[in-house]
């Protein structure tokens, strides 16, 4: 499954040479996907299966137990955070490697091959067929852990008992996907040819993703983090959706869409500054001010990023919006102007040669049928 050499590039018929850049990049789904078997077949012998299993299953689980015959259901593992679910996202990063570039290729490129979209829409499609898939299963699976957790109506659960916070299964799932999904972009930069100018937001994504998720999972922080990156994905899904229909749509005919987003953006930013003070600066009483200070500034730090990003995005809308409608005035003008000149011009002429001008279209059409007669 080896794909395209760069988004939006043609790749020449020629092999590269093996190990180059370009081998690498036009067949870097293959190599994953190998480095990934490896791990998959180091559970299935018994010298390796301890430390495979280290990276492909999950670990510190505090409570738990296999059905037997005493107790035939078992009992349901509980984890909680440590170390070695560095290894797990490390092999699960892999297979978001991989599943990147299955969604590239059969997905979206021959989407964008039917829309013939430049360049730049081309980017933009691209990062934003990508992660609206990703905002949308993680909206879909953080929903799910919410509704079997029982956090709607009864928030008290999200700070009850802190920091003692075992998660179940999916939960734990749910935030190693996310750590190792933040942390695939980074080599991403270098699978899909991304220019250097275009580097840093992308790389400020990945980084502020990893160093947030990151802190809320590993100082016990799950349940409220949970809850505020269901809200967070849930809006970044609707603003990429949009995008994607903005791209298709030539005609401007969604163009309205954008008020739904700006609002659903605003309550979203809203509720998530609510619940974060509710949570850490009221309800959490055995936690250190430091912590609370520090978590709290993340939070609300990056609700100004995003705050100001939003407005800069609008501003700039705007600029380029009246920008174009000022080229179309100007253009139009211009039209007009010329047309007001050749008329001026025809008037001042004599009534003879007015006449002789009008009429020459004719009577040189006249003279060709003539001479076709002859």
């Amino acid at each position: 499954m080896a794909i395209k050499a760069g988004m939006g590039r043609k790749s020449s018929n020629k092999n590269p040479p093996f190990f180059s850049h370009e081998f690498v990049i036009q067949n870097h789904a293959d190599i994953v996907s190998c480095i990934a078997m490896i791990f998959v077949v180091g559970i299935m012998l018994q010298p390796t299966q301890s430390l495979a299993s280290t990276f492909v299953a999950l670990r510190h689980n505090v409570s738990g137990a296999d059905p037997n015959q005493e107790n035939p259901m078992g009992v349901q593992y509980l984890y909680t955070a440590g170390w070695k679910d560095a290894c797990a996202v490390f092999f699960y990063t892999l297979i978001c490697i991989i599943m990147h570039a299955i969604l590239q290729e059969y997905v979206l490129d021959k989407i964008s091959k039917k829309l013939h979209l430049s360049k730049f829409k081309l980017s933009r499609f691209n990062e934003s067929g990508q992660l609206v898939v990703f905002y949308a299963m993680s909206f879909l699976w953080g929903l799910d852990l919410i509704v079997r957790e029982q956090y709607i109506g009864n928030l008290q659960r999200m700070w009850e008992g802190y920091p003692d916070h075992p998660m179940i299964f999916l939960h734990k799932m749910f935030f190693i996907i996310q750590l190792a999904y933040y942390a695939h972009m980074l080599p991403e930069l270098y699978f899909q040819k991304v220019k250097k100018d275009e580097q840093k937001p992308k790389i400020q994504h990945a980084v502020g993703g990893l160093l947030i998720i990151g802190v809320a999972y590993f100082l016990g922080f799950q349940r409220i983090a949970l809850v505020l990156l269901t809200l967070h994905y849930f809006c970044e899904c609707v603003a990429h959706a949009f995008q994607l229909v903005d791209i298709v749509d030539k005609e401007g005919k969604f163009a309205k869409l954008r008020l739904v987003h700006s609002g659903l953006f605003i309550l979203t930013r809203f509720a998530t500054m609510v619940l974060s003070v509710l949570t850490l600066f009221y309800s959490i009483d055995n936690i250190s001010q430091s912590t609370r200070v520090l978590m709290l500034s993340m939070v609300f730090g990056l609700q100004g990023y995003l705050f100001f990003d939003f407005i800069s995005n609008f501003l700039r809308s705007k600029r380029e919006s009246s920008s174009e409608e000022r080229a179309k005035i100007v253009v139009s003008a211009n039209k007009t102007e010329k047309s007001k000149k050749q008329k001026k011009k025809e008037s001042d002429l004599p009534e003879a040669d007015q006449n002789s001008a009008q009429s020459s279209p004719k009577a040189a059409g006249n003279n060709v049928r003539k001479a076709k007669v002859k």
